[in-house]
């Protein structure tokens, strides 16, 4: 990484902090995070509580700043509180007005919006460079299915007003690029595709076991009780097939209930969370990873998956930018719909394509490492914070 002329203050601005709070974003944004503090710049991250008295982070490098309560992030049926979303954009609203002139850089996710517009409405004379992260951008019929007719216009319009705040804006994947555009943003847009924070060096290939994995937050949009059938049916033609559903969320009682209904206990089991390394094993020994989502803002576990030479199924659908992460036979399939019949077409067909694919999908992710990695992101953003800097 190119050293900084001088070190650049940076705020970063998420209200969810690893490994307090799980995910793809979570986790990349503590690794961007810790990546600055080392190359010697002065961090601070916003986000809201989410330790006890006993276990309050300490980050080396980097000073953690809770501007909201402890509270859930997720109603009991998996949608975002919108309550906690107001408070956590108040208080980035109040440290950032009371801290004026601190930052050279204000970085924040676009989600939950009250924050990036809490960034905006504290700017004086624009003494911050504002950069802000859209991992995904709704349609309006996206907003309205997800809350309602009423509340999803409402939380399009205000999306739409994140958008018009004049900003340097990132996209993990082009879909958003587009959108983001079509949606009227007139400032600079950068691609950034790296958010992959492991290993760098692809693992040893090995001979798959009959084992189908999934691994993530069991939500609407991932679509994870439909893995059983698609399972149940994909047994027919390889019946020593087995199972496991990594993760947990709201969904997970209805796939625990579609298991039993199916009478696949024996094969197929949802365990919850586990260790990286009961993952990272079964990932590595697996035939293939599924990913049933229908709204992915990039599908890292495509990535993490190929480092082990283990394909992927991701399934078509114009919310799911995962698909620009596969290469049809190189590094998996995309299956046409999430039906159960697709579904386990593509993966018996991963199945028997047996240790080629493997070996493809290993190369693919050598020849794609560098420009998915976290490393390749960081000096792009960088260069974005020297030159606001310099001027």
């Amino acid at each position: 990484m190119t050293p900084p002329d001088r070190p650049l203050r940076i705020c970063l601005v998420y209200d969810c902090l690893y490994p307090w709070t799980v995910g793809g974003a979570e986790h990349w944004y503590r690794q961007f995070a810790e990546g600055l503090a080392a190359a010697g710049h002065e961090v601070t991250y916003l986000t809201r509580r989410q330790w006890g008295k006993d276990d309050a982070p300490a980050l080396p490098g980097i000073n953690v700043i809770a501007v909201s309560k402890r509270e859930p992030l997720y109603t009991d049926d998996g949608r975002r509180r919108i309550v906690e979303a107001v408070r956590f954009g108040a208080g980035v609203l109040r440290h950032l007005r009371r801290n004026p002139g601190r930052y050279d850089v204000v970085h924040t996710a676009a989600f939950p919006y009250f924050s990036l517009l809490a960034a905006r409405v504290a700017a004086r004379n624009d003494d911050f460079r504002l950069v802000v992260d859209w991992h995904e951008v709704w349609t309006l019929g996206y907003w309205q299915e997800y809350l309602g007719p009423l509340g999803g216009h409402v939380g399009y319009r205000i999306q739409r007003a994140c958008i018009r705040v004049p900003q340097h804006a990132n996209c993990y994947a082009q879909l958003h690029v587009e959108r983001l555009r079509d949606e009227g943003l007139q400032g600079p847009i950068r691609l950034i595709e790296g958010m992959y924070t492991g290993d760098m060096e692809p693992k040893p290939v090995r001979d798959a076991d009959p084992l189908v994995i999934f691994a993530g937050r069991h939500i609407p949009e991932k679509r994870v009780p439909a893995l059983v059938p698609a399972l149940v049916e994909a047994r027919k033609q390889l019946p020593d097939l087995q199972g496991l559903i990594f993760g947990d969320g709201p969904e997970r009682l209805e796939v625990r209930r579609q298991i039993a209904d199916h009478h696949a206990a024996e094969w197929l089991s949802a365990p919850g969370f586990v260790e990286s390394a009961v993952l990272d094993s079964a990932m590595g020994r697996a035939i293939c990873v599924v990913l049933p989502s229908r709204r992915e803002g990039y599908g890292m576990i495509v990535i993490e998956a190929a480092a082990y030479g283990t394909p992927s199924v991701v399934v078509d659908d114009p919310d799911n930018a995962a698909t620009e992460r596969i290469e049809e036979g190189v590094n998996g399939f995309i299956a046409p719909s999430v039906g159960p019949p697709d579904l386990a077409a593509a993966i018996v067909r991963i199945a028997q394509e047996g240790r080629p694919l493997r070996d493809r999908t290993s190369a693919w992710f050598s020849e794609h490492a560098a420009s998915l990695s976290l490393d390749g992101s960081m000096q792009q953003l960088l260069d974005d914070y020297a030159e606001s800097a310099r001027r």
